[in-house]
């Protein structure tokens, strides 16, 4: 069980953070930040098995395998930005995480401009 694994290292790491802020601030961000890489590497181990399936069934069905790799990149880029803004914001620079934040919904909506023009053009299509 994954869950219950990410679920105690994320009170563990928690928990040590708070315990160091009284003694040394910037060991709970050292802290805060080693947790969330922790969780984010078993992340993305998982992530290996899902781009398994993915690619299984991509094999079965005949669409354009191109859409789904560019979703599967929008996924990523807000897994990303989100983690990176967290990480931010916990180290107090909340300014920082939300700059971040703002890139990833620029680049969210720039990589899934061709999803949108296809659209359009199925839609034209279907006008005459």
């Amino acid at each position: 069980m994954d869950i219950v694994k990410i679920g105690a290292i994320g009170i563990t790491g928690v928990l040590l953070a708070v315990f160091f802020r009284t003694i040394k601030a910037e060991y709970s961000v050292y802290i805060g930040v080693i947790t969330g890489l922790l969780i984010f590497g078993i992340t993305i181990q998982n992530l290996a098995v899902f781009m398994d399936e993915v690619q299984r069934f991509q094999s079965v069905i005949s669409a354009d395998n191109g859409f789904l790799a560019i979703l599967l990149k929008i996924v990523g880029i807000t897994y990303i930005c989100e983690f990176c803004a967290g990480i931010c914001r916990d180290a107090g620079y909340g300014a920082v995480g939300g700059q971040i934040e703002i890139f990833g919904k620029v680049m969210v909506l720039l990589t899934g401009l061709p999803i949108l023009l296809s659209v359009i053009q199925t839609i034209q299509n279907f006008k005459g």
